[in-house]
Protein backbone atom coordinates (compact mmCIF):
# COMPACT_ATOMS: atom_id res chain seq x y z
CA UNK A 1 0.00 0.00 0.00
CA UNK A 2 1.67 3.37 -1.03
CA UNK A 3 1.99 6.29 1.71
CA UNK A 4 -0.51 8.94 0.71
CA UNK A 5 -0.10 11.31 3.60
CA UNK A 6 1.36 13.48 1.49
CA UNK A 7 -1.85 13.93 -0.41
CA UNK A 8 -3.72 14.44 2.84
CA UNK A 9 -2.19 16.86 4.13
CA UNK A 10 -2.35 19.55 1.27
CA UNK A 11 1.18 19.81 -0.03
CA UNK A 12 2.33 21.03 -3.18
CA UNK A 13 3.23 17.70 -3.90
CA UNK A 14 -0.38 16.74 -3.73
CA UNK A 15 -1.17 19.89 -6.07
CA UNK A 16 1.23 19.07 -8.26
CA UNK A 17 -0.15 15.48 -8.32
CA UNK A 18 -3.65 16.31 -8.92
CA UNK A 19 -3.85 19.85 -10.42
CA UNK A 20 -4.60 23.13 -8.98
CA UNK A 21 -8.01 23.08 -10.26
CA UNK A 22 -9.16 20.62 -7.19
CA UNK A 23 -8.01 23.09 -4.67
CA UNK A 24 -10.87 25.02 -5.72
CA UNK A 25 -13.40 22.10 -4.64
CA UNK A 26 -11.17 21.68 -1.57
CA UNK A 27 -11.85 25.21 -0.60
CA UNK A 28 -15.37 25.33 -1.55
CA UNK A 29 -15.50 22.38 1.27
CA UNK A 30 -14.40 24.97 3.93
CA UNK A 31 -17.53 27.05 3.82
CA UNK A 32 -20.20 23.67 3.26
CA UNK A 33 -18.49 22.07 6.63
CA UNK A 34 -18.68 26.02 8.08
CA UNK A 35 -22.37 25.10 7.56
CA UNK A 36 -22.70 21.44 7.92
CA UNK A 37 -25.74 20.55 9.91
CA UNK A 38 -24.91 16.84 10.72
CA UNK A 39 -24.26 14.33 11.42
CA UNK A 40 -27.58 12.74 9.67
CA UNK A 41 -28.16 9.21 10.30
CA UNK A 42 -26.54 5.97 8.45
CA UNK A 43 -29.91 4.66 6.95
CA UNK A 44 -31.51 7.07 4.48
CA UNK A 45 -34.46 8.65 6.05
CA UNK A 46 -36.62 8.38 3.31
CA UNK A 47 -35.83 4.49 2.48
CA UNK A 48 -35.25 5.29 -1.19
CA UNK A 49 -32.31 3.92 -3.28
CA UNK A 50 -31.96 6.06 -6.67
CA UNK A 51 -30.44 4.08 -9.44
CA UNK A 52 -29.53 7.25 -11.81
CA UNK A 53 -27.35 7.79 -14.40
CA UNK A 54 -23.66 9.63 -14.05
CA UNK A 55 -24.64 12.91 -16.18
CA UNK A 56 -23.86 15.94 -14.65
CA UNK A 57 -26.81 17.80 -15.94
CA UNK A 58 -28.83 15.18 -13.55
CA UNK A 59 -29.71 17.11 -10.20
CA UNK A 60 -30.88 13.85 -8.18
CA UNK A 61 -31.40 15.54 -4.83
CA UNK A 62 -32.86 19.07 -6.50
CA UNK A 63 -35.19 16.83 -9.01
CA UNK A 64 -36.81 14.79 -6.53
CA UNK A 65 -37.26 16.89 -3.89
CA UNK A 66 -34.90 15.35 -1.48
CA UNK A 67 -31.74 16.33 0.87
CA UNK A 68 -29.10 15.31 2.47
CA UNK A 69 -29.77 12.11 4.37
CA UNK A 70 -33.10 11.49 2.32
CA UNK A 71 -32.12 8.25 0.11
CA UNK A 72 -28.88 6.52 -1.41
CA UNK A 73 -27.68 8.01 -5.03
CA UNK A 74 -26.27 4.87 -7.04
CA UNK A 75 -24.45 6.00 -9.99
CA UNK A 76 -22.75 5.01 -13.31
CA UNK A 77 -22.65 5.74 -16.66
CA UNK A 78 -26.29 5.58 -18.23
CA UNK A 79 -27.57 4.73 -14.85
CA UNK A 80 -27.04 0.58 -15.65
CA UNK A 81 -28.12 -2.18 -13.78
CA UNK A 82 -25.25 -3.60 -13.78
CA UNK A 83 -23.58 -6.22 -11.23
CA UNK A 84 -21.72 -3.26 -9.09
CA UNK A 85 -25.19 -1.31 -9.12
CA UNK A 86 -27.52 -4.67 -7.67
CA UNK A 87 -24.33 -4.81 -5.28
CA UNK A 88 -24.67 -1.30 -3.70
CA UNK A 89 -28.52 -1.80 -4.22
CA UNK A 90 -28.45 -5.10 -1.95
CA UNK A 91 -26.37 -3.55 0.69
CA UNK A 92 -28.83 -0.21 0.88
CA UNK A 93 -31.87 -2.50 1.40
CA UNK A 94 -30.31 -5.29 3.58
CA UNK A 95 -27.98 -3.29 5.88
CA UNK A 96 -29.42 0.29 5.99
CA UNK A 97 -33.11 -0.28 5.03
CA UNK A 98 -34.06 0.90 2.18
CA UNK A 99 -37.59 -0.52 1.12
CA UNK A 100 -38.14 1.52 -2.48
CA UNK A 101 -36.01 2.15 -5.78
CA UNK A 102 -35.97 4.37 -8.21
CA UNK A 103 -34.34 3.99 -11.64
CA UNK A 104 -33.96 7.44 -13.73
CA UNK A 105 -32.11 7.48 -17.52
CA UNK A 106 -32.56 10.54 -19.48
CA UNK A 107 -32.95 12.21 -22.75
CA UNK A 108 -29.99 12.91 -24.50
CA UNK A 109 -27.30 10.30 -22.79
CA UNK A 110 -24.32 9.68 -24.10
CA UNK A 111 -25.08 6.00 -23.65
CA UNK A 112 -27.10 6.23 -27.02
CA UNK A 113 -23.97 7.46 -28.67
CA UNK A 114 -22.14 4.22 -29.94
CA UNK A 115 -22.38 0.51 -29.51
CA UNK A 116 -20.69 -1.95 -27.17
CA UNK A 117 -18.37 -3.83 -29.64
CA UNK A 118 -17.71 -1.13 -31.21
CA UNK A 119 -16.31 1.04 -28.04
CA UNK A 120 -14.69 -2.10 -26.59
CA UNK A 121 -13.00 -2.77 -30.39
CA UNK A 122 -11.11 0.72 -29.63
CA UNK A 123 -10.22 0.27 -26.13
CA UNK A 124 -8.79 -3.19 -27.08
CA UNK A 125 -6.81 -1.39 -30.10
CA UNK A 126 -5.75 1.32 -27.89
CA UNK A 127 -4.43 -0.31 -24.83
CA UNK A 128 -4.16 -4.37 -25.68
CA UNK A 129 -6.50 -5.79 -23.72
CA UNK A 130 -10.14 -6.23 -24.12
CA UNK A 131 -12.31 -4.58 -21.19
CA UNK A 132 -14.36 -7.47 -18.69
CA UNK A 133 -17.26 -5.28 -18.76
CA UNK A 134 -19.79 -4.40 -20.98
CA UNK A 135 -20.18 -0.23 -21.60
CA UNK A 136 -24.17 -1.11 -21.64
CA UNK A 137 -24.68 1.72 -24.26
CA UNK A 138 -28.36 1.17 -25.29
CA UNK A 139 -30.63 2.74 -28.24
CA UNK A 140 -34.05 2.47 -27.11
CA UNK A 141 -34.34 4.19 -23.38
CA UNK A 142 -37.77 2.84 -21.76
CA UNK A 143 -36.65 -0.56 -23.30
CA UNK A 144 -33.49 -0.06 -21.20
CA UNK A 145 -35.41 1.25 -18.02
CA UNK A 146 -37.82 -2.03 -18.37
CA UNK A 147 -34.64 -4.42 -18.85
CA UNK A 148 -33.30 -2.61 -15.49
CA UNK A 149 -36.44 -3.47 -13.75
CA UNK A 150 -36.34 -6.78 -14.64
CA UNK A 151 -32.63 -7.27 -13.73
CA UNK A 152 -33.47 -6.08 -10.40
CA UNK A 153 -36.61 -8.06 -9.83
CA UNK A 154 -34.67 -11.20 -11.16
CA UNK A 155 -32.13 -10.89 -8.79
CA UNK A 156 -32.33 -13.28 -5.87
CA UNK A 157 -30.26 -10.91 -3.37
CA UNK A 158 -32.53 -8.47 -3.31
CA UNK A 159 -35.20 -8.85 -1.04
CA UNK A 160 -37.65 -5.74 -1.48
CA UNK A 161 -38.82 -5.79 -5.40
CA UNK A 162 -42.70 -4.78 -4.53
CA UNK A 163 -42.14 -1.11 -4.88
CA UNK A 164 -39.58 -0.55 -7.91
CA UNK A 165 -40.57 2.10 -10.38
CA UNK A 166 -38.48 3.62 -13.90
CA UNK A 167 -38.39 6.99 -14.99
CA UNK A 168 -36.83 9.39 -17.81
CA UNK A 169 -35.78 12.81 -17.20
CA UNK A 170 -36.17 15.00 -19.96
CA UNK A 171 -33.03 17.32 -19.72
CA UNK A 172 -34.99 20.35 -21.70
CA UNK A 173 -37.51 20.49 -19.46
CA UNK A 174 -36.61 19.22 -16.36
CA UNK A 175 -39.84 16.75 -16.32
CA UNK A 176 -39.42 12.99 -15.09
CA UNK A 177 -41.43 10.71 -17.21
CA UNK A 178 -42.26 7.30 -15.75
CA UNK A 179 -41.77 4.70 -18.00
CA UNK A 180 -44.59 1.74 -18.20
CA UNK A 181 -44.25 -1.49 -16.81
CA UNK A 182 -46.25 -4.61 -16.47
CA UNK A 183 -45.06 -7.45 -13.93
Amino acid sequence: MSDTSEFASGSAAATAASGPEIDEYVTNNTAYAAAFGGPLALPPARKLAVVACMDARLNIFAMLGLKEGDAHIIRNAGGAVTEDAIRSVVISQRLLGTRRIMLIHHTDCGMQTFKDDEFKAELHTDTGIRPPWSPEAFTDLEEDVRQSIRRIEADPFVPYKHSIRGFVFDVETGKLNEVGYVR
